[in-house]
């Protein structure tokens, strides 16, 4: 299934939410800030995490009237800017020089540009927040930003690490990328004063939802083209990360002083070329599918309790449009 169809029962509020990103990065009276915020917003992604945050909170209150609060989309709001700003900052740590398929904020600009402007959309987003008055709101996602950081200042203190366990792995992509997906979840649920238990299996869904999406980018990364990817494979490679794919690889055993010595040449075209090829050719391949199958089945089935609505239809499309794209879905 397409995005498009997927967010079709909340496509008025992610128009609103697209209005209110306009809006926030044209508040300055500067016209290089205004210049910048103009390119940016042409750059932005498929909005999964307001997307999260939306049909979280209108799936449990599914049968009952509902209008959009404001606080709705300043929520899926906020925490799309905290996304953005965490690519941009992303750019900068990875030297990357495409994002969507257009020159990074980083290949732009540079990197004081770009260290300036993360920092500038996280202080937009908190205020969008703040404006809220939810406490509870405010816990959370500032509890997931903090998580997002020290996850990527633990990646980077793992690079060129050849003994990375996948329990470290795992951590990394839990407090880097899986953290925000499950704040979006429970703040949409937090919102409509949800009880705790509810609260948790958003939250669980958001997470083991974050983890496959997190597998699928890093397999993607590895194996990917350009032109789908909208932006350079290789990075994880190039930047001397161990990703749960090249770990699966490794892990059989098989050429594995080969592989460790393809690692180490992270400048050398040919040696990621050797590395991919090596990774398709192997289990590691199906082994990471399955991975990723395994998380997915996870965030569905926290779903459970949640009665039956187009949305919650929605949340378990957004797991399937994950599967699709490294075709494992059955």
């Amino acid at each position: 299934m397409q995005l498009k169809e997927i967010h079709r029962p909340i496509e008025q509020e992610l128009l609103e939410v697209e209005q209110l990103l306009r809006q926030s990065l044209k508040t300055s009276r500067h016209k290089s800030i205004l210049g910048i915020g103009d390119y940016l917003l042409g750059t932005l992604g498929k909005k999964l995490r307001p997307s999260l945050v939306i049909l979280s909170s209108k799936a449990i209150l599914s049968h009952q009237p509902q209008a959009t609060s404001h606080q709705l989309i300043k929520i899926a709001t906020a925490i799309e800017l905290i996304h953005v700003a965490s690519l941009i900052h992303d750019d900068v740590i990875d030297s990357a020089d495409l994002r969507h398929h257009k020159p990074s904020i980083n290949a732009k600009w540079g990197q004081d540009v770009s260290i300036a402007l993360g920092d500038y959309l996280y202080s937009i987003a908190f205020e969008l927040i703040s404006d809220c008055g939810n406490s509870d709101i405010l816990r959370c996602i500032s509890s997931a930003t903090k998580s997002m950081c020290e996850g990527e200042l633990l990646q980077v203190c793992e690079r060129d690490n050849p003994d990375l366990l996948k329990e470290r792995y795992f951590l990394i992509v839990k407090k880097k990328t899986a953290a925000l997906f499950a704040a979006s979840c429970q703040a949409g649920a937090i919102l409509v004063n949800q009880n705790r238990i509810i609260q948790g299996a958003l939250k669980n869904y958001g997470l083991n939802f974050g983890i496959a999406f997190q597998i699928m980018d890093d397999y993607l990364d590895l194996i990917g083209e350009t032109e789908d990817l909208g932006k350079t494979p290789g990075a994880d490679f190039r930047m001397g990360e161990l990703t749960l794919p090249v770990l699966n690889l490794l892990a059989q055993g098989k050429d594995r002083n080969r592989i460790l010595s393809l690692i180490r040449e992270q400048n050398n075209p040919e040696a990621f070329r050797e590395l991919r090829q090596s990774f398709i050719n192997s289990e590691a391949d199906l082994k990471t599918k399955d991975d990723v199958s395994h998380y997915i089945q996870k965030a569905k089935e926290s779903l459970n309790n949640l009665e039956n609505s187009s949305f919650k239809q929605g949340l378990f499309a957004l797991t399937d449009y994950v599967a699709d794209r490294i075709d494992i879905r059955e």
